[in-house]
Parts: structure tokens; C-alpha cells; sequence
């Protein structure tokens, strides 16, 4: 006899957040997607090490490690981008765990607003975890709502 679980265990859980940016899409992509190596550690305060490993150029296959304190306890991994389209989007893949960061902009190049949408996904969950999945999903979202606020503030002071 099969066990059915009351959840899909290769479903990922995601979160998703859209901010209209009152910079022209250019900037925010600039900031964004261009000098993401410089700047990704400013909005994910969670980061308390962050390396990029091959230069500060982005491009397909560029890798980064980043520590991330979760409750306290550090956290390492690396990752990759994935996707890189100028003034359009911008993923990157854990290859070391199991997530997704996608920032997606759409907007006029030099007149605002500018829309973003930042999407995570949890790609895998530990079985054990799985009867945590509602808390999880909650968490994601505010971390994603928190990401565009905090992408939007700073974008705001240091693109003037």
C-alpha cells in the first residue's frame, strides 16, 4: 500500500513581491542587474559574508558564495546566474541548495516608474519539513515583500 502525503513534495514554495520604482528602468536596472555584485548584499540584510567568485562582472554561469544568518545560525551557500537580459530580468540558481532569486523589471528606459518583481523560490523541501510548508511560504513572501522595499529605499538614496 502507497502513502499518500497531503502535500506535493516536489512543488516548490515560492514568494512573490512587485514595487513600482519612481526611477526610469534604466537606473533600477543598473543598480539591480548590472551592479548586482555590488549592491545584492545592501538589500538582503540577511547576508553576513558575501564572495563573488569569478569578478564583478555579471553574466550567465557567474558564481557567488554567500553566508546567510537564518535564526542565528549561519548559512552557506553558492550560486549561479542563470538568466541575464539587460533591463529585463535577472535569476540566479542555488548549486549548492535548493533556491531560486528572479528580479524582473518593465518600464520605460528613461521615463519612471519602474516595476519589479522579485520572486523566491524554495526549490526542495526536506520531507521533515514539509508540515511546515504554510510557515514557510509566509516567510518567503515577507522576505520578498522586504526585498523590493528595501531595493526600492536604497535605489531611492543612491540613485539621485
Amino acid at each position: 500500500m502507497q502513502i499518500k502525503f497531503p502535500f506535493n513534495s516536489t512543488k516548490p514554495i515560492a514568494g512573490e513581491a512587485t514595487i513600482d520604482i519612481d526611477k526610469p528602468l534604466a537606473e533600477v536596472f543598473s543598480f539591480v542587474g548590472e551592479q548586482f555584485f555590488d549592491n545584492y548584499p545592501k538589500w538582503a540584510v540577511e547576508i553576513v559574508d558575501f564572495e563573488a567568485l569569478d569578478g564583478k562582472s555579471v553574466f550567465i554561469g557567474a558564481r557567488a558564495r554567500q553566508v546567510r544568518k537564518d535564526s542565528d545560525t549561519p548559512i552557506e551557500s553558492v550560486f549561479a546566474i542563470t538568466e541575464y537580459q539587460p533591463k529585463v530580468k535577472l535569476i540566479f540558481k542555488g548549486l549548492s541548495e535548493p533556491y531560486k532569486h528572479s528580479y524582473l523589471m518593465e518600464g520605460n528606459e528613461k521615463i519612471p516608474p519602474t516595476r519589479l518583481t522579485f520572486r523566491f523560490e524554495l526549490l526542495d523541501l526536506d520531507i521533515f519539513m514539509r508540515p511546515f510548508e504554510k510557515l514557510i511560504r509566509y516567510a518567503i513572501e515577507e522576505g520578498a515583500e522586504n526585498t523590493v522595499e528595501n531595493i526600492k529605499k536604497l535605489i531611492a538614496a543612491e540613485c539621485n
